[in-house]
């Protein structure tokens, strides 16, 4: 999608970088800045190539071309200071890929509604038009048609049947922009603003000069992502255990908002409860880890903290956060699939059906109106 290659042009080679200046030239950390620079080159390649793919994507939309522009331009010229100030751009994007669907969205559902109106009453005029002419046929003639019985009979259950099709399209639609595609949107921007709060860990400690004003970013995004009424450091992490356990009791209590809120308050597919509650335990201990280095930054032990914020192992930050990254990228993917699955179950649904329907028309509607009226006009020839 657009919105992941956008997301990957602006956060992940940042997060790398702001690691590699984390470790700088300290020999004790050279395996760790090797590793960084190696994944920060892997993130800039990819970056672009999503990029491509996202330009040929996109369409004639001016707007998403525009902002596809400019994200290439800027990528691989960001220092530190033109690190901030990004996310809206990924935003802005998110948001009109959303409005454009959303758009798309009711103009299909207003045309389906339209095509399921005007498809009954023509079918209430040949149902009408037919049994109407069994019943001259039996004043005049004194009999029953079989002929146009069985028209009669086609006609209501092809007209029942199509809109019938028709609706069940509607479903999977609604499924694929309500279910799927507004959570995807939710995620993705939540997975956006964890990789730049991740970054802002690394810049708190890398320009102590300006800790609180990285420390302030870092519970700004932390909050757009799960508030808890404002909750700040002192109060985050009771806050956090205080609504699991509420959630836990009754899963219709869910007490916090931001993108994680949206997300839970819309579980819909099989397995993405499990998933979503995933993602929320992995968060909460990527939050407790953020308590702990800080806690060994403001006491003076400014190398441990380094270390624990880019340690990989069980225990350490990076690695708390690798493990909520992938459990949010596994609650992408159930919603991604089932985002595809109800797109191409509509669409099959209607080929399947209007590649059908003409033929059983003139099958079961036309053939026996000719065969049941032939006669009586062969009579008058």
């Amino acid at each position: 999608m657009i919105v992941d290659a956008f997301f990957a042009s602006r956060t992940l080679p940042r997060w790398q970088a702001a690691n590699v200046l984390l470790v700088g030239t300290d020999p004790a950390l050279a395996g760790d800045r090797t590793a960084a620079l190696h994944l920060y080159e892997q993130c800039r390649v990819q970056a672009d190539h999503d990029l491509d793919q996202a330009a040929a994507g996109a369409g004639a939309d001016p707007v998403t071309q525009r902002t596809i522009a400019t994200a290439t331009d800027r990528l691989g010229r960001q220092a530190t200071d033109t690190m901030q100030g990004t996310l809206p751009g990924a935003r802005q994007l998110i948001s009109r890929n959303h409005d454009v669907l959303d758009a798309a969205y009711a103009d299909q559902r207003g045309r389906a509604l339209d095509t399921r109106v005007w498809l009954g009453l023509l079918g209430g005029v040949v149902v009408a038009g037919l049994v109407g002419s069994q019943v001259w046929l039996r004043w005049r003639l004194r009999k029953v048609n079989p002929a146009l019985l069985l028209a009669s009979v086609s006609a209501l259950v092809l007209t029942i049947g199509s809109i019938g099709v028709l609706s069940g399209a509607g479903e999977q639609s609604r499924v694929a922009k309500a279910d799927a595609f507004d959570s995807i949107i939710a995620l993705s921007q939540a997975r956006a603003v964890s990789y730049d709060a991740n970054a802002d860990e690394s810049r708190y400690l890398v320009d102590p000069r300006r800790a609180g004003q990285y420390q302030q970013a870092f519970l700004t995004k932390t909050q757009s992502l799960l508030d808890f009424g404002g909750a700040g450091p002192d109060r985050y992490d009771a806050a956090f255990a205080a609504a699991s356990r509420a959630y836990a009791a009754d899963h219709a209590d869910i007490t916090f908002t931001g993108y994680f809120g949206t997300e839970m308050r819309n579980i819909t597919f099989t397995g993405e409860r499990a998933a979503a509650e995933r993602v929320l335990a992995n968060y909460q201990a990527y939050q407790r880890a953020d308590r702990q280095l800080r806690a060994l930054a403001t006491s003076g032990r400014l190398p441990a903290a380094v270390r624990f914020d880019i340690g990989t192992v069980p225990g350490q930050s990076d690695y708390a956060f690798n493990r909520f990254d992938t459990s949010l990228m596994a609650l992408i993917g159930i919603n991604q699939q089932a985002f595809d699955t109800a797109v191409h179950s509509g669409q099959s649904e209607i080929a399947g059906w209007s590649s059908v329907v003409p033929g059983l028309g003139v099958l079961l509607i036309v053939g026996p109106v000719v065969a049941g009226l032939w006669p009586g006009v062969a009579e008058y020839r």
